[in-house]
């Protein structure tokens, strides 16, 4: 089967100790059993046994801490601990399927520990290290009441203090804030004599101890059983033994620390649309309505299909896009395109899935003691986290000039990218250096992504539409004032995103099935045996839909020009569908309903 199945699920590709980590978060869930985890969920139970467990087993402390800084802690090395994304992944995939709100602790973690690796301060990377492996999860202080992560704005005040600073202000959105061993937090230098000719230089990263006085935690933001806190530090004492970051490394930190956590994010999305299709097609396969065994709707095939290839693609994509994370150097950076993808468009797929899903699954997906109404609820919360949907976008558009040009034929050369499942440690992560130069990296020829499988009906259609793109963009592309009009451009962004997504899903869908350097991703979460050209055109064939609407977007546009208007209806296309390849991938889906 290609979509996880948390009992079948054996880890057999690691090491023993990460192996054993991943079948302990298993064995947690499934011991406690899903009424508990219910009724804890409803009732915003804090998971002092799921943290008990995370630290008995040393989990947080294995996947979150680089191998160096194991080393500097005492006895770990590179087969027990290591930033080892792929790994990563598993683990935020196995804890979403059973429960976001668990989930979250590790991925403010996550966030909480980018600005200390990123650090030069060894003593307090070594501080960090011995608390993970005390059990400490952490958290990250960037966000405000006011500004949002409008970090130019924030106001977090820190005043010269002799040889520190005295810091006050608040914080708010901040997960994990009630039990931080650690929270990394983002503030800038009030001087006397004012601002900074740059203000970026007056910005400051620093480690700030919860249980110092100067730390008031003010309430839990929200109603859940994970704890998204607003905190207030009051006159609190930072000293140079505290300082992460300095000026527009501190900038940067944060920024770096971001393109970290938002493939978690994907692999979020992707456990509970995978949880929620199998409760879905269970219930609906074994309901018969009017004689006639739900899932036999034609309209129900119709939805399950759909719902189902995409979750395909949302897993192909984000496996794929963490090989060119894993991958990343200095001279290769194409991940920053590919993670904020990752990011907007799967959770935004994940979001589909359930909807799709919803309409199978009807009013019992409200019922309190089903996962579905807690996948309703928490699979809508993920597009919003690391930067809205927009906010993401807006990121996106500034690849769109170099990926443009690598289409038109003026790409980059780069070395081949393997499936990336080695236990290795993913070191460039925390040292990306400056977050500026986005505009500035290139890209190869991605049309032979599609070239692979260019002789199937809807990887076809789809490809005239990426041409008919490029020809809209090089005659009549957004220009003066236009360039401006953010929402016009975020409608250009979403075919844009599009074919991004479809490259990778072609990418790992080519590794998947002709055989892979690096090996194959049998054993994982994002495991793909069985995957073949079916599944490749059917997933091809919501994309032609897809970007067939956004095309409709375009041309709706009040801004839209005439040529802009003309350009976006030569974008229209109709998928193919057969209905042979339809039933095969029908008789496929029942199959999950057990």
């Amino acid at each position: 089967m290609l979509l996880f199945n948390p009992s079948a699920y054996d880890a057999a590709h690691y090491d023993e100790p990460t192996r054993r980590a991943l079948l302990a978060v298993r064995r947690f869930f499934e011991a406690k059993g899903h009424a508990a985890l219910k009724a804890e969920s409803h009732d915003a139970t804090w998971y002092d046994d799921f943290l008990a467990m995370i630290a008995r087993e040393g989990i947080f402390a294995r996947f979150g801490t680089p191998a160096v800084v194991g080393t500097l802690t005492g006895g770990t090395d590179a087969t027990t601990a290591r930033w080892d994304t792929a790994r990563n992944n598993d683990l935020s995939q196995l804890l979403a399927w059973y429960s976001l709100e668990h989930w979250y602790a590790w991925q403010v973690t996550v966030l909480g520990l980018g600005p200390v690796w990123t650090s030069g301060n060894g003593e307090a990377r070594r501080l960090v290290g011995q608390l993970l492996a005390q059990g400490g999860v952490f958290a990250f202080g960037l966000s405000e009441r006011e500004h949002g992560a409008d970090i130019y704005s924030t106001d977090m005040v820190l005043t010269q203090d002799g040889s520190g600073w005295r810091a006050s202000g608040e914080k708010y959105y901040i997960g994990n804030g009630n039990c931080a061993a650690r929270v990394s937090v983002f503030g800038r230098v009030q001087r006397p004599e004012g601002p900074s000719a740059n203000p970026a230089d007056d910005y400051l990263f620093f480690l700030v101890d919860p249980k110092h006085p100067g730390y008031t935690l003010v309430q839990n933001v929200v109603h859940g059983q994970m704890y998204v806190s607003e905190f207030r530090l009051t006159d609190y004492p930072v000293t140079p033994a505290d300082v992460l970051h300095t000026g527009k490394a501190a900038w940067d930190a944060a920024l770096a620390t971001v393109n970290v956590g938002k493939v978690q994010l994907a692999w979020a999305s992707i456990g509970i649309a995978e949880h929620a299709f199998v409760e879905a097609i269970q219930h609906a396969h074994r309901r018969v309505l009017y004689g006639t065994r739900v899932t036999d709707f034609p309209h129900v095939r119709r939805l399950l299909a759909d719902a189902y290839v995409r979750l395909l693609a949302m897993k192909l994509y984000s496996a794929r896009c963490s090989d060119y994370e894993r991958s990343a150097s200095a001279d290769d950076r194409r991940f920053l395109l590919y993670n904020p993808i990752a990011k907007m468009k799967v959770t935004s797929e994940g979001e589909r899935v359930v909807d799709l899903l919803w309409e199978v699954i009807a009013a019992k997906g409200f019922e309190k003691d089903t996962y579905f109404e807690q996948a309703t609820r928490h699979i809508r919360t993920l597009p919003k986290l690391e930067g809205t949907v927009h906010v993401n976008l807006a990121l996106v558009l500034k690849f769109l000039p170099a990926f443009a040009a690598a289409g038109a034929g003026q790409g980059v050369k780069y070395a081949p990218v393997p499936v990336r499942l080695d236990p290795a440690d993913d070191t460039f992560l925390f040292a990306q250096g400056p977050a500026s130069g986005l505009s500035r990296i290139g890209f190869p020829d991605w049309r032979g992504a599609f070239a692979r499988f260019s002789h199937l009906p809807n990887v076809a259609t789809f490809g005239s539409q990426v041409q008919a793109f490029g020809q809209l963009m090089a005659t009549a592309a957004p220009r003066g004032e236009q360039a401006k009009d953010l929402d016009f451009l975020l409608n250009i962004g979403q075919i844009f995103t599009q074919i991004v997504y479809a490259q990778l899903v072609a990418e790992a869908a080519a590794l998947a099935i002709d055989g892979a350097p690096g090996g194959t991703r049998t054993g994982t979460t994002a495991a793909c045996a069985g995957l073949d050209e079916n599944h490749v055109d059917r997933m091809f064939g919501v994309f032609v839909q897809d970007l067939s609407e956004y095309a409709v977007a375009v041309h709706g546009q009040a801004s839209a020009t005439r040529e802009q208007q003309v350009g976006a209806m030569a974008l229209i296309r109709r998928a193919a569908a057969g209905p042979a390849a339809a039933a095969r991938l029908h008789a496929e889906v029942v199959t999950y309903a057990g």
